[in-house]
């Protein structure tokens, strides 16, 4: 079989079945599962499927998935919990600190809370409830509500964003692939977020394990515009090794 066939027929098996796992695809296309995670990475960096550890899934799963904040504060609730307070160390009294929407910067809104005088600015209106009663200045960026998120995004956000600096973005992703970029489902959503990268210092992806290998259908970073990554220690290694390598500093918690 040559190398297209070979990779057509991975295709067709993920598609059809919904997945595929190395050994099974190297036992029914009788090759090594060496050549079968070489087939896979190709066709992943071709945004043709969705890599994971062990496999890959069809690229259609999670590319366009929007779950709600309430779906996602179900999920991996301690690994969030322990990235938030360990971004909330890299923060420093006095700084300007810039959150987007989602469930992870949330917990790093909850987290610094007590560091003193601050001043975050966000486009999520339930982090912005949350830092009320605080001695926390909060800058709400204004805009149109994603119910969904409870972010507010469109042209007024943008405009407000392009008005302000950052001295630290703690960024939220839907889906972090180490040869892509940091992505997010929602178009609106990901403009709104490059402006964030675009006027902070410093820019620290906050995502839990499950978010690597995965792809969204926007980009709103290259790994060039990322400085540091908050994980938990189910990182994939050769994820981490692709960080590492490309001068990313990488926080396991």
């Amino acid at each position: 079989m040559l190398n297209e066939e070979r990779r057509r027929a991975i295709q067709e098996i993920i598609g059809h079945e919904g997945r595929g796992l190395v050994r099974e695809l190297a036992r029914r296309l009788h090759t090594s599962q060496v050549t079968i995670r070489k087939d896979l990475e190709i066709l992943h960096n071709h945004g043709l499927v969705q890599r994971t550890h062990g496999g890959a899934l069809p690229v259609q799963a999670g590319a366009l998935l929007d779950p709600s904040l309430r779906e996602k504060e179900k999920q991996h609730r301690k690994e969030k919990q322990r990235i938030g307070k360990a971004a909330a160390d890299l923060v420093k009294e006095g700084e300007s600190v810039l959150l987007d929407s989602g469930t992870t910067t949330t917990a790093v809104a909850r987290a610094v809370r007590d560091r003193g005088r601050l001043t975050v600015i966000t486009n999520a209106v339930n982090i912005s409830a949350e830092l009320s009663g605080t001695p926390i200045e909060v800058i709400l960026t204004g805009g149109t509500l994603r119910e969904n998120s409870f972010s507010l995004v469109g042209p007024l956000a943008e405009e407000t964003l392009h008005r302000l600096s950052a001295d630290i973005l703690f960024l939220g992703v839907d889906g972090l692939d180490v040869h892509f970029g940091a992505t997010t489902p929602n178009v609106q959503e990901a403009s709104v977020n490059r402006v964030m990268v675009e006027i902070a210092r410093r820019t620290v992806v906050v995502c839990d394990s499950s978010k690597f290998g995965r792809r969204s259908l926007s980009l709103i970073t290259p790994l060039s515009g990322v400085h540091e990554v908050i994980t938990d220690s189910k990182i994939p290694k050769g994820d981490l090794r692709v960080l590492t390598e490309a001068g990313i500093k990488v926080t396991i918690v």
